[in-house]
């Protein structure tokens, strides 16, 4: 079976993963280790885990059991001591206190949820996200970054892990075999960028003969991304990957109605633009189609996404 690895970090690849799972391929997903928000902090300073939050929605995504026990491990307590924790947070973390392994922990975890593929995380070095801004004030935190306290206007100039850290040997291989790389989408920023920082893996990608493919958002977001186009977003991933690495991009050029929008404007998030012009020199070959999901949250369909990353994955051109 072919090998397909996927890139990045929260709801974004969780997209990927759902639809990509049906299909007979070998998955892994590589997640980013800079999660330091919510019941993820309290974790990590009580107990001195590594990020579970990062890790627990791509185990939901290739879980293959029933729809109970993946609600469950999404379970967010709501009163008590427990107030805001998810319970497959916690599960990861005890997973992880009996074993004295992380990656032991998310292999036993995935059993439980009978997953189709496996989840690795970039890095198992302990480390932190900052970003410079415009100004040149530093932000410190992933969930700062992702939550700004901020004048969320101000653009980011670069961002860094500290300390630095190096690729988890998994993820090095597990990139090295790939037949296909997926990078995205989802926060650019705070869950894809962050393992383009971890030492070697920037390489890593650029040396693997798998084909090379970047999802680009939907929706600009608050704080990160603000009013950039299609061009912006493929830019920012170059500058932390390298040029000439990418085969292929994937741009949706289906508009939300405006019903859907509303409730992102009021976020002050944008519709992606792009024009296929700034890419007429690039390496890369451009795929453009309505990857909209019809209802709900303005995100991809795994279905659509799914069908053309596979044709991409079996296309001898």
């Amino acid at each position: 079976m072919k090998n397909i690895v996927v890139i990045g970090g929260g709801t974004g690849i969780f997209t990927v993963l759902s639809g990509l799972k049906k299909y007979p391929v070998n998955l892994s997903a590589i997640i980013s280790m800079a999660d330091d928000g919510g019941s993820t902090k309290i974790l990590r300073e009580e107990f001195g885990v590594l990020p579970p939050g990062s890790i627990r929605p791509a185990l939901v995504a290739l879980s293959d059991s029933s729809e109970s026990l993946a609600n469950l491990f999404n379970y967010r307590f709501s009163q008590g001591n427990l107030k805001n924790h998810n319970f497959g947070n916690l599960l990861i973390t005890a997973l992880s206190q009996m074993y004295g392994d992380f990656e032991k922990a998310i292999a036993e975890a995935g059993k439980l949820l009978n997953i189709k593929g496996k989840v690795i995380p970039s890095t198992l070095d302990s480390a932190r996200l900052f970003a410079q801004l415009e100004n040149g004030k530093i932000i410190k935190g992933e969930t700062n970054i992702d939550i700004p306290k901020h004048n969320s206007k101000l653009k980011i100039e670069n961002v860094f892990l500290k300390p630095k850290c190096k690729i988890n040997k998994q993820a090095s291989q597990t990139i090295t075999k790939a037949n296909l790389i997926i990078i995205g989408p989802g926060d650019l920023y705070t869950s894809i960028i962050p393992n383009l920082l971890v030492k070697q893996i920037p390489q890593a990608i650029q040396k693997s003969r798998a084909k090379k493919i970047y999802i680009c958002n939907l929706m600009t977001k608050l704080g990160e991304t603000n009013n950039f186009s299609g061009k912006d977003f493929v830019e920012t991933i170059e500058k932390y990957l390298g040029k000439n690495v990418l085969n292929y991009v994937i741009f949706n050029n289906k508009k939300p109605s405006k019903a859907r929008v509303i409730k992102y404007e009021k976020e002050k998030a944008g519709f992606v633009e792009y024009n296929k012009k700034d890419f007429e020199n690039k390496n890369f070959q451009t795929i453009e189609a309505n990857f909209l999901r019809n209802r709900g949250f303005i995100r991809h369909c795994p279905e659509k996404l799914a069908k053309t990353i596979m044709k991409i994955l079996f296309d001898e051109s």
